[in-house]
């Protein structure tokens, strides 16, 4: 690998130190890509004839057979994928195999490699981000009529729909869809042909290379080019997000599940049982949800840490890139099928929510019924407030206070107050773009179906 310039023996530690292949192996069909992409634009700069360009790719296609048969060896002296793939074309073409670097440097090669390997990766998670969505919108369609308290700070606060609940949840990850899809355009440009910094010297044609590996547009300085990783670093920022909604879409559900809510149960394929307590049913997939979540985001710092104090170029500290990347990677791919998993398959106990409402849920529609009497919101509100010391004073709810008591508190009661102490017509109340009601549920279901239909299944 390193010539002339090196004669002593490389200490093993080192050795094992230094290699990545274990790592980097998984982008062994991107860097053949990489490289039969490369050969075209090294036959049309007339640096390999045409029957060595055609020798190299047809090597390229056997090597690429033993990857997918499983058959592939790896050798100690393959440092990395690189090596590997190149050595073993070598092999099976002759030395014409060592040809495919001219003018290509590990580093413009790698930096290609991981952005084929993302921009694949990105579009399988965008299309299972879709499917998450999908599942929501069915459920939350199909499931429109249940009602339960909404919480602030875990208090019981307003009524709502268990939908609203559900498509909020869906707005979070509706961003982290739109978030991906453009991360997805920067990742999708081309380093190679760029060498080890300063561009490569012979005459490629690094626009028809960049359109034959299905880049938007080669990067256009040779120093940023390999010396970035933005992309993987917004990729990072992308997946911490994304497992930030998803630990706490985690935790809503772990304490709805619990005894004490009761709002919704598991199917017993994401939930596990206890070695001591045999009447334990724990939801674990949501728990590994919250806990994988610390994960990505040290991942995430990771990265960061990494790349804060480098000077420009390459420096041998970002091959530990990867190990962070293919990580969280593999970890949000799980997390979005596990979320969907449960999602789709939980229980819910319309009956156990509808329980838990509650008349003061509905001390603020009380609070609307005077200020749609003309009475200023911070006068009502305070009204209210008398009036929910006056029921706590009798030892009754607000529903049970008489009209003679409300009208101690304000002349603007009538008898038509009772009507407020029905949560189904609370929550119809709340029509505007965003609301609670039925409609308004129903048209964020409908506005989430048609972006995943424009905008994601579109786009995988």
């Amino acid at each position: 690998m390193w010539g002339g310039r090196f004669t002593g023996a490389v200490d093993p530690v080192m050795e094992a130190f230094n290699s990545s292949i274990g790592v980097d192996k998984v982008m062994w069909k991107q860097d053949l890509e990489g490289s039969r992409g490369y050969s075209h634009a090294l036959e049309g700069a007339k640096v390999l004839s045409a029957a060595e360009g055609k020798a190299i790719r047809e090597g390229l296609e056997k090597v690429k057979a033993e990857w997918e048969a499983g058959t592939f060896d790896i050798k100690a002296s393959d440092e990395d994928i690189h090596m590997a793939n190149e050595r073993r074309l070598t092999e099976l073409v002759g030395p014409e195999g060592g040809k495919i670097h001219t003018g290509r440097s590990r580093n413009d090669q790698v930096a290609t490699d991981v952005r084929l390997w993302l921009r694949d990766e990105g579009a399988e998670q965008l299309s299972l981000l879709g499917g998450l969505l999908s599942v929501a919108s069915e459920r939350a369609r199909a499931e429109v009529d249940a009602i339960m308290p909404g919480y602030t700070h875990l208090q019981r606060a307003q009524p709502v729909r268990w939908s609203h609940w559900i498509m909020n949840h869906a707005a979070s990850w509706q961003r982290d869809a739109r978030r991906l899809t453009s991360a997805l355009e920067r990742i999708n440009e081309m380093p190679l042909g760029c060498g080890a910094l300063a561009g490569n010297p012979f005459p490629i044609d690094r626009e028809a290379m960049a359109r034959d590996l299905g880049f938007t547009r080669p990067m256009p300085n040779s120093l940023d080019a390999v010396t970035d990783r933005d992309f993987i670093i917004e990729f990072s920022s992308w997946a911490t997000m994304l497992m930030v909604h998803m630990s706490k879409f985690a935790e809503d559900l772990i304490a709805y599940g619990t005894a004490e809510f009761g709002f919704v149960s598991f199917a017993d394929a994401y939930s596990t049982g206890s070695s001591l307590m045999p009447q334990k049913k724990n939801p674990d997939a949501l728990e590994l949800l919250r806990g994988k979540t610390a994960r990505v985001l040290g991942n995430h710092t990771t990265l960061l840490t990494m790349m804060k104090g480098l000077p420009t170029a390459y420096n041998k500290d970002m091959q530990e890139d990867k190990r962070a990347l293919f990580d969280t990677a593999a970890t949000t791919r799980a997390s979005l099928q596990i979320a969907a998993g449960v999602l789709s398959t939980l229980t819910v106990s319309r009956d156990r929510m509808r329980a838990a409402l509650s008349a003061p849920l509905l001390a603020t529609d009380l609070s609307d019924y005077l200020v749609l009497r003309g009475m200023p919101f911070r006068e009502a509100h305070h009204v209210v407030g008398s009036a929910v010391k006056l029921a706590e004073t009798k030892g009754c709810e607000l529903p049970e206070l008489s009209l003679e008591d409300y009208k101690s508190l304000s002349a603007l009661f009538e008898a038509d107050v009772v009507e407020v102490w029905d949560f189904e017509k609370a929550i119809e109340r709340r029509d505007a773009t965003g609301g609670t009601s039925r409609r308004a549920v129903l048209e964020q279901v409908a506005k989430m179906e048609a972006f995943v239909k424009a905008e994601v299944a579109g786009s995988s």
